[in-house]
Protein backbone atom coordinates (compact mmCIF):
# COMPACT_ATOMS: atom_id res chain seq x y z
CA UNK A 1 0.00 0.00 0.00
CA UNK A 2 2.85 2.57 0.12
CA UNK A 3 4.01 2.02 -2.68
CA UNK A 4 0.87 2.76 -3.74
CA UNK A 5 0.76 5.91 -1.80
CA UNK A 6 4.21 6.78 -3.43
CA UNK A 7 2.91 6.53 -7.25
CA UNK A 8 -0.01 8.77 -6.71
CA UNK A 9 2.44 11.67 -5.18
CA UNK A 10 4.39 10.82 -8.17
CA UNK A 11 1.65 11.14 -10.47
CA UNK A 12 0.55 14.24 -8.65
CA UNK A 13 3.78 16.21 -8.95
CA UNK A 14 4.58 15.04 -12.82
CA UNK A 15 1.57 15.72 -13.67
CA UNK A 16 1.51 19.03 -12.09
CA UNK A 17 4.59 20.38 -13.63
CA UNK A 18 3.06 19.17 -17.05
CA UNK A 19 2.26 22.54 -19.04
CA UNK A 20 3.06 24.47 -16.35
CA UNK A 21 3.65 27.91 -18.18
CA UNK A 22 0.24 27.12 -19.86
CA UNK A 23 -1.66 26.28 -16.85
CA UNK A 24 0.18 29.66 -15.20
CA UNK A 25 -1.14 32.00 -17.83
CA UNK A 26 -4.75 30.65 -17.54
CA UNK A 27 -4.64 31.04 -13.68
CA UNK A 28 -4.82 27.30 -13.06
CA UNK A 29 -1.09 26.60 -12.20
CA UNK A 30 -0.98 24.91 -8.45
CA UNK A 31 0.83 27.91 -5.85
CA UNK A 32 4.39 27.58 -5.73
CA UNK A 33 4.44 26.04 -2.31
CA UNK A 34 2.68 23.01 -3.92
CA UNK A 35 -0.09 21.50 -2.32
CA UNK A 36 -1.06 22.01 1.35
CA UNK A 37 -1.89 20.28 4.07
CA UNK A 38 -5.81 19.90 3.85
CA UNK A 39 -5.37 18.98 0.41
CA UNK A 40 -3.24 16.03 0.99
CA UNK A 41 -5.36 14.92 3.74
CA UNK A 42 -9.04 15.38 1.45
CA UNK A 43 -6.88 12.71 -0.97
CA UNK A 44 -5.89 10.24 1.64
CA UNK A 45 -8.30 9.86 4.32
CA UNK A 46 -10.41 7.80 3.13
CA UNK A 47 -7.89 5.65 1.95
CA UNK A 48 -6.05 5.85 5.35
CA UNK A 49 -8.85 4.95 7.03
CA UNK A 50 -9.57 1.62 4.95
CA UNK A 51 -6.12 0.72 4.93
CA UNK A 52 -6.34 0.79 9.48
CA UNK A 53 -9.52 -1.37 9.16
CA UNK A 54 -7.09 -3.56 6.98
CA UNK A 55 -4.48 -3.87 10.05
CA UNK A 56 -7.16 -4.91 12.45
CA UNK A 57 -9.52 -6.93 10.40
CA UNK A 58 -8.93 -10.45 10.42
CA UNK A 59 -10.38 -10.30 6.64
CA UNK A 60 -8.28 -7.47 5.29
CA UNK A 61 -8.77 -8.42 1.20
CA UNK A 62 -11.37 -6.29 0.90
CA UNK A 63 -10.45 -3.30 3.07
CA UNK A 64 -6.95 -3.26 0.94
CA UNK A 65 -9.36 -3.07 -2.08
CA UNK A 66 -10.84 0.00 -1.04
CA UNK A 67 -8.12 1.86 -0.17
CA UNK A 68 -6.52 1.16 -3.54
CA UNK A 69 -9.64 1.88 -5.01
CA UNK A 70 -9.42 5.63 -3.02
CA UNK A 71 -5.92 6.25 -3.56
CA UNK A 72 -6.84 5.08 -7.90
CA UNK A 73 -9.12 7.78 -7.55
CA UNK A 74 -6.91 11.00 -6.05
CA UNK A 75 -4.40 10.09 -8.63
CA UNK A 76 -7.39 9.82 -11.25
CA UNK A 77 -8.56 13.20 -10.52
CA UNK A 78 -5.18 14.53 -10.22
CA UNK A 79 -4.00 13.28 -13.44
CA UNK A 80 -7.33 14.43 -15.68
CA UNK A 81 -7.27 18.01 -13.64
CA UNK A 82 -3.66 18.58 -14.37
CA UNK A 83 -2.79 16.99 -17.56
CA UNK A 84 -6.57 17.86 -19.11
CA UNK A 85 -5.92 21.96 -18.30
CA UNK A 86 -2.39 21.44 -19.69
CA UNK A 87 -2.79 20.11 -23.05
CA UNK A 88 -6.70 20.36 -23.62
CA UNK A 89 -7.55 23.07 -25.89
CA UNK A 90 -11.82 22.56 -25.01
CA UNK A 91 -13.37 21.10 -21.95
CA UNK A 92 -17.44 20.10 -21.48
CA UNK A 93 -19.39 20.47 -18.06
CA UNK A 94 -20.01 16.79 -17.26
CA UNK A 95 -23.68 17.55 -16.24
CA UNK A 96 -25.33 19.05 -20.03
CA UNK A 97 -22.00 18.92 -21.74
CA UNK A 98 -21.92 22.27 -22.98
CA UNK A 99 -18.62 23.88 -23.60
CA UNK A 100 -16.87 25.56 -20.59
CA UNK A 101 -13.43 27.50 -19.99
CA UNK A 102 -10.34 25.30 -19.17
CA UNK A 103 -10.06 24.70 -15.17
CA UNK A 104 -13.80 25.18 -14.46
CA UNK A 105 -15.01 22.97 -11.91
CA UNK A 106 -17.09 20.47 -13.28
CA UNK A 107 -15.65 20.69 -16.81
CA UNK A 108 -13.88 17.55 -18.48
CA UNK A 109 -11.62 16.63 -21.53
CA UNK A 110 -10.55 13.91 -23.70
CA UNK A 111 -6.93 14.20 -22.46
CA UNK A 112 -7.77 14.72 -18.72
CA UNK A 113 -10.27 11.68 -19.38
CA UNK A 114 -8.07 9.58 -20.44
CA UNK A 115 -5.06 10.52 -18.10
CA UNK A 116 -7.43 9.92 -15.18
CA UNK A 117 -7.88 6.70 -16.69
CA UNK A 118 -4.15 5.84 -16.84
CA UNK A 119 -3.06 7.05 -13.26
CA UNK A 120 -5.78 4.72 -12.31
CA UNK A 121 -4.48 1.85 -13.79
CA UNK A 122 -1.17 2.91 -12.58
CA UNK A 123 -2.31 2.59 -9.05
CA UNK A 124 -4.01 -0.09 -9.58
CA UNK A 125 -1.03 -2.22 -11.06
CA UNK A 126 1.72 -0.82 -8.45
CA UNK A 127 -1.06 -2.89 -5.63
CA UNK A 128 -1.04 -5.50 -7.40
CA UNK A 129 2.66 -5.89 -8.71
CA UNK A 130 3.04 -5.31 -5.09
CA UNK A 131 0.68 -8.26 -3.75
CA UNK A 132 -1.67 -5.54 -1.70
CA UNK A 133 -4.55 -6.66 -3.79
CA UNK A 134 -5.21 -9.43 -6.15
CA UNK A 135 -4.58 -9.62 -9.57
CA UNK A 136 -7.99 -10.17 -10.84
CA UNK A 137 -8.70 -6.89 -8.96
CA UNK A 138 -7.46 -4.28 -10.73
CA UNK A 139 -8.94 -3.83 -13.42
CA UNK A 140 -12.18 -3.24 -11.14
CA UNK A 141 -10.31 -1.10 -9.34
CA UNK A 142 -9.09 1.33 -11.67
CA UNK A 143 -12.62 1.10 -13.26
CA UNK A 144 -14.07 2.02 -9.73
CA UNK A 145 -11.52 5.12 -9.60
CA UNK A 146 -12.76 6.45 -12.99
CA UNK A 147 -16.07 6.41 -11.77
CA UNK A 148 -15.10 8.09 -8.50
CA UNK A 149 -13.42 11.00 -10.38
CA UNK A 150 -16.66 11.61 -13.02
CA UNK A 151 -18.37 11.61 -9.63
CA UNK A 152 -15.60 14.65 -8.18
CA UNK A 153 -16.64 16.48 -11.82
CA UNK A 154 -20.46 15.91 -11.01
CA UNK A 155 -19.59 17.07 -7.45
CA UNK A 156 -17.54 19.88 -8.76
CA UNK A 157 -20.65 20.95 -11.25
CA UNK A 158 -23.15 20.83 -8.68
CA UNK A 159 -21.82 22.05 -5.02
CA UNK A 160 -18.34 23.70 -5.69
CA UNK A 161 -19.33 25.96 -8.37
CA UNK A 162 -21.98 27.01 -6.36
CA UNK A 163 -19.53 27.65 -3.61
CA UNK A 164 -21.37 25.13 -1.36
CA UNK A 165 -18.69 22.63 -0.99
CA UNK A 166 -14.80 23.56 -1.15
CA UNK A 167 -12.34 21.52 -3.61
CA UNK A 168 -11.29 19.57 -0.35
CA UNK A 169 -14.80 18.44 0.50
CA UNK A 170 -15.61 17.16 -3.07
CA UNK A 171 -11.55 15.49 -2.95
CA UNK A 172 -12.47 14.05 -0.01
CA UNK A 173 -16.47 12.70 -1.64
CA UNK A 174 -15.00 11.22 -4.34
CA UNK A 175 -12.26 8.68 -2.71
CA UNK A 176 -14.55 8.19 0.14
CA UNK A 177 -17.28 7.63 -2.85
CA UNK A 178 -14.57 5.46 -4.72
CA UNK A 179 -13.93 3.47 -1.28
CA UNK A 180 -17.76 2.36 -0.46
CA UNK A 181 -18.63 1.15 -4.14
CA UNK A 182 -15.11 -1.08 -4.24
CA UNK A 183 -16.63 -2.26 -0.47
CA UNK A 184 -20.25 -2.77 -1.84
CA UNK A 185 -18.48 -5.05 -4.64
CA UNK A 186 -16.43 -6.95 -2.61
CA UNK A 187 -19.80 -7.77 -0.69
CA UNK A 188 -21.72 -8.64 -2.99
CA UNK A 189 -18.80 -10.94 -4.43
CA UNK A 190 -17.47 -12.50 -1.00
CA UNK A 191 -20.70 -11.90 1.16
CA UNK A 192 -20.05 -9.72 4.79
CA UNK A 193 -17.89 -12.40 6.92
CA UNK A 194 -14.78 -10.18 5.82
CA UNK A 195 -16.18 -7.59 7.66
CA UNK A 196 -14.28 -8.08 10.90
Amino acid sequence: MFMALITVFVIASVTTRVGYGRKHRLGLAERGQGRGASQVLANISAASAMAALAIFADHPEGWLIAATAALAEAAADTASSEFGQAVSRRAYLITDFRQVPIGTDGGISIWGTIAGAAAALLVASVATVTHAIPAHWMLPVAAIAVLGMFVDSLLGAWFERRELLNNDAVNFASTAVAALIAVLLYAERHGHYWLT
